[in-house]
């Protein structure tokens, strides 16, 4: 088994979990363009806090891919085959769940807190066990992809990344919270932030 590991194609692999996460946000995208939906709304809030939150994730966000596409070129990585194996199983466990978030949310996803947009609250499907799973699956992509091609710029970018789209969710909740109040607290009352479902007895 771990030479079966050792011998897989990880720059192919990486290629296949970056190709199905960014074709299912581009093809999102463009669905809703058809339907008059802007869905692109980082950085269109002028709120200072808010506004830079949003410009340093859409940095991140953007600028791990080349990072991760440059690792996966030269063939940067300094951990065994069987963690880059399991790198990969979690990448794609991260592109569905992005694809379950992306496909729940409807015609309410959207890149950003909208301006003027007022979109409806989602709490079923993938919902019902994770209050922000589009975010969820960005962090299990970017774990698998740094799980196959680990070293310190992917490292670095990944810990950027993750950090920066947390601190997006927490703008994300003051918002949801001003224009659905009773609604989204008791929402997150039970459902957890990234994955869990509180029982109330």
């Amino acid at each position: 088994m771990i030479e079966m590991e050792s011998r897989l194609p990880y720059g192919l692999l990486t290629l296949v979990v970056l190709v199905l996460f960014y074709g299912t946000y581009l093809i999102k995208m463009m669905v809703q363009k058809k339907r008059g939906i802007r869905t692109h709304q980082i950085g269109r809030r002028k709120e200072k806090t808010l506004h830079t939150v949003e410009m340093l994730m859409s940095a991140a966000t953007f600028g791990i891919v080349p990072v991760q596409l440059l690792s996966a070129f030269l063939g940067w990585n300094c951990l065994p085959a069987n963690a880059r194996f399991t790198g990969f199983l979690v990448g794609i466990i991260g592109d569905c769940v992005f694809l379950a978030a992306v496909l729940c949310m409807k015609d309410s996803w959207r890149a950003g807190i909208p301006d003027q947009d007022r979109t409806e609250m989602v709490t079923d499907g993938i919902y019902a066990f994770s209050r922000n799973p589009a975010f969820l699956g960005f962090d299990l992509m970017y774990i698998g992809v740094l799980l196959m091609y680990c070293n310190p710029l992917t490292g670095l970018f990944t810990a950027f990344a993750i950090v920066m789209l947390h601190l997006q969710i927490l703008q994300e909740e003051k918002y949801l919270e001003s224009v659905f109040g009773e609604s989204y607290r008791r929402y997150r009352r039970q459902v957890g932030r990234y994955l869990g479902r509180r029982i109330r007895g």
